[in-house]
């Protein structure tokens, strides 16, 4: 999927009330399991308008939060400047292409971004040199799913979800220790009425 996709969305992205209750879920697990400190700073990878990271404003001294999609970053600057939070750097930026634009930090979140990634070994690898030693990497996404979570005419063509132990074996291969897992919400679509369980995996970087 393009970024046209999501810069067509961003404007009613924050209507969707599923959307601010998941994010605000995956934030408190986050935080009771991490223990973040005020000391510590943050990147949001494929922030959309940011609704996880303000679930964490209050939790970290500054989360950077990036995001591909022009459309999503406006709204979230928007945001920002209504609410005028102190301690967000939006950037406009694709961090496979530029990661060496982004400062080191303490930990990453995500949030139903991953499985748009084609390559979870490179992204990984980014992760993991982004991160300073015992920083946190927490992915919240999809559980493998059989392709129908995505409409057809969107023309999805990243992944139907995660393997749990496939995700798992990546992570350790770049350096990270899984030390939390769980799923901690479940998508229902009301035209099918099929359920999409979103797991919270939480890795430790373990090594330079």
């Amino acid at each position: 999927m393009s970024t046209t996709h999501f810069n067509e969305k961003a404007k009613d992205w924050d209507k969707d009330v599923e959307k601010r209750n998941r994010a605000k879920l995956i934030a408190n697990e986050i935080v009771a399991f991490i223990k973040p400190t005020k000391q510590m700073n943050a990147l949001e990878f494929g922030c959309g308008t940011g609704l996880l990271s303000f679930a964490l404003k209050d939790h970290f001294n500054q989360i950077t939060l990036v995001d591909s999609s022009e459309g999503m970053i406006n709204v979230l600057k928007e945001k920002i400047k209504n609410q005028q939070i102190k301690n967000f750097k939006p950037l406009l930026i694709d961090l496979i292409k530029n990661p060496s634009k982004i400062e080191k930090t303490d930990a990453i979140f995500t949030l139903m971004t991953l499985h748009h990634i084609n390559n979870i070994e490179q992204i990984s690898t980014i992760f993991h040199s982004l991160l300073n030693t015992n920083g946190y990497l927490c992915i919240a996404d999809l559980d493998e799913e059989d392709g129908s979570f995505h409409p057809k005419e969107q023309n999805f063509d990243g992944h139907f979800g995660f393997n749990k132990n496939s995700l798992e074996n990546i992570l350790n291969q770049q350096g990270f220790e899984i030390v939390h897992y769980s799923i901690p919400y479940v998508i229902k679509k009301e035209d099918t009425g099929k359920k999409y369980p979103i797991f919270l995996m939480i890795a430790k970087k373990i090594t330079d």
